[in-house]
């Protein structure tokens, strides 16, 4: 569901870890609400995705990108990217750790946006990996669009449950 309100995309910092974890816990949540197990969703959102955990990615070099709306900059969205560490990763990788928006700004170009960042920056890198839920049909179509290629499979710890996520590989060179 596109949306008609604007929307902009920077660079994230450091300061920007709240922001990140706030629009990364609630994209958990509204995205897989009514498909994984509650009380995983509830512990992974607590772990995957508090301001210690964003800290820690931008410490260690990762790169993000903030989307806000204006006005009032209030985050919908965001990527993250940083060293790989997926089945299938190669000496050159880069790993698009996340890409999450809220659903109503699906259909409005910020994803596209977020990705063609997350590339940019990747330049010189062999290829850009990421990991989806398996069962996830529209982030697939939209990565396949986006040019990547399934390359493996692996499982993901989801608050002590396991589910399974494909990993895709795009050619960046």
């Amino acid at each position: 569901m596109a949306t008609d309100v604007s929307w902009r995309i920077r660079q994230a910092t450091r300061e920007d870890a709240g922001a990140l974890a706030l629009i990364g816990a609630a994209t958990f949540l509204e995205t897989f609400a009514d498909v994984l197990d509650g009380a995983a969703i509830v512990a992974h959102c607590e772990q995957a995705h508090s301001r210690a955990t964003y800290e820690a990615y931008l410490d260690a070099g990762a790169q993000a990108w903030l989307a806000e709306v204006e006005p009032g900059q209030a985050p919908v969205g965001y990527a993250l990217s940083a060293e790989p560490d997926l089945p299938g990763a190669r000496e050159g990788d880069r790993e698009l750790k996340r890409i999450y928006s809220l659903s109503r700004f699906h259909g409005s170009g910020l994803g596209a946006a977020l990705m063609a960042a997350a590339v940019e920056a990747a330049t010189g890198h062999e290829r850009l990996l990421l990991g989806v839920y398996a069962r996830n049909a529209r982030a697939i179509a939209f990565y396949r669009k986006q040019g990547f290629e399934p390359i493996g499979e692996r499982r993901f710890d989801v608050g002590g449950k396991l589910y399974d996520d494909a990993v895709l590989a795009r050619p960046l060179r």
